[in-house]
Order: structure tokens, then C-alpha cells, then sequence
């Protein structure tokens, strides 16, 4: 039997396994678990989680995206071991990351429920979910479990209502500063594809959810390559 991996499509952890798999061409079965879908995951594993990765073959069932990844890229199974190379441990990249985190999370999270398009949010009680237990800024997590559902839900409709222009202006200018300390328009970091590139690619892949971003013509083409190679679509189709 295939592996079965189950994802949500906008988490970058199960985008990072995805990659990997794509980028190794292993045949597997993709199930989209529903956001508020607890009875599946916890049968698996024993909690909520994704992605979570499943191998009838051996019996296997298995939480945490990296110890996915470490398996099928040194299992002979699923391809040539070492396709992709050790992360590098740089802190630029994870500095830039962090440096976006809150920017994005008020970009992201309303589009991602707002599309009606994400498997996960088919349906009404999988976006109420999601938008109960995903704080926005400038609230942390501890504000916002004390929350009220029905205030959580205005906050998300005032933030997706309101003029993003400069939001966008400012994360346009925060991908200039990335693409500067992206080694070139195939992998990130000198010395070829790398765990680096699972990590960072996963989480940039949302931002093409946003409409109206500018991504500099290197950094869209690193985009569209790894898009490309892992056999993962980009949201530009359904950016707002």
C-alpha cells in the first residue's frame, strides 16, 4: 500500500513533508483532514496534530515533520538517500522569519478562512475552529483563549474588511531584504537543496495567498521552481 500523509494544505509543517516527498517523486495518497476534525488525528496519534505520516508496509504511524522527512530521505523505499542535504543552522533565515511572524499572521490567517477554497475549511464549523484557537495581533494566546467566540469572529472580519495596502507595502520591502540572503533561484543556501529550503519554502508558500505582494523577480523564481520540483501549487490563483 501507498503512505498516506494527513495534512491541512495551509499548515507549513505538512507542506514540508509534502516537499520532500514531491521532490523525491514518492507515490503517496494526500488526505486533507477538516480543521476541526479531532476524531481522525487523535485515532492515529493519540492527539490533534498534522501532518501526520502513515505506512501500512511496516505499521507505521508518525507525528513531527522532520522525523518524516528523515525517514524518507534515508529509507531506500522511497528513493535515493541524501537527496536532501542537513540544514545549515543559519539564524539570517529564521531572523527573517520571526521578523514577518505577526505581519503575516494578520495577512494569512483571515485569507486562508475567508477563500472558501482550503479543504480544511469546507465547511462552517472547521473555519469557527480555526479562528477560535488562531489568535490575531496584537493579541497573544493567553487574550485570546479568554475570548468570546463571537468577538474572535468580528475581529477576523474587521481585520480581512480592512485596507491592507500598507501591510502589503511593508512585507513587499521585508521580501526585498530576503531575497538578498537567498543564495539562488534553486536553493537557498550555498551547496544545494537542504532542509533550509523544506522550512523556508514551506512558509513563504502562504504569503502567495495575499494579493498584491511584490516578490522580486529571483525570489518569485525560487517560488516557482520549488513549486515546481516538490509538485505543490502556489494560492496565486486564489489570492485576496
Amino acid at each position: 500500500d501507498l503512505p498516506t500523509v494527513y495534512v491541512y494544505d495551509h499548515c507549513p509543517f505538512c507542506v514540508r513533508v509534502r516537499l520532500a516527498l514531491g521532490i523525491k517523486n514518492v507515490k503517496h495518497k494526500l488526505y486533507f483532514m477538516a480543521n476541526d476534525d479531532v476524531s481522525t488525528p487523535t485515532s492515529l496519534v493519540g492527539k490533534k496534530i498534522a501532518p501526520i505520516f502513515e505506512f501500512p508496509e511496516d505499521g507505521v504511524v508518525m507525528a513531527e515533520s522532520m522525523d518524516i522527512i528523515e525517514l524518507i530521505d534515508t529509507d531506500e523505499r522511497f528513493g535515493p538517500p541524501g537527496v536532501i542535504k542537513a540544514g545549515s543552522g543559519r539564524t539570517d533565515l529564521k531572523e527573517w522569519q520571526k521578523s514577518v511572524q505577526s505581519l503575516l499572521r494578520t495577512l494569512q490567517r483571515p485569507r486562508y478562512v475567508a477563500t472558501g477554497l482550503l479543504p480544511e475549511f469546507q465547511q462552517l464549523d472547521s473555519r469557527h475552529a480555526f479562528m477560535k484557537n488562531h489568535q490575531l495581533p496584537p493579541y497573544d494566546k493567553a487574550e485570546w483563549k479568554e475570548m468570546e467566540t463571537e468577538e474572535k469572529l468580528k475581529i477576523y472580519a474587521e481585520v480581512m474588511s480592512s485596507d491592507p495596502v500598507g501591510m502589503i507595502e511593508e512585507l513587499s520591502a521585508k521580501l526585498v531584504q530576503l531575497d538578498d540572503i537567498i543564495f539562488s533561484e534553486n536553493y537557498c543556501t550555498e551547496g544545494g537543496l537542504s532542509l533550509d529550503d523544506i522550512d523556508l519554502w514551506a512558509r513563504l508558500r502562504s504569503i502567495s495567498i495575499i494579493k498584491g505582494v511584490v516578490w522580486p523577480d529571483s525570489l518569485r523564481k525560487y517560488m516557482d521552481n520549488l513549486s515546481e520540483l516538490g509538485d505543490i501549487p502556489l494560492y496565486d490563483e486564489m489570492a485576496m
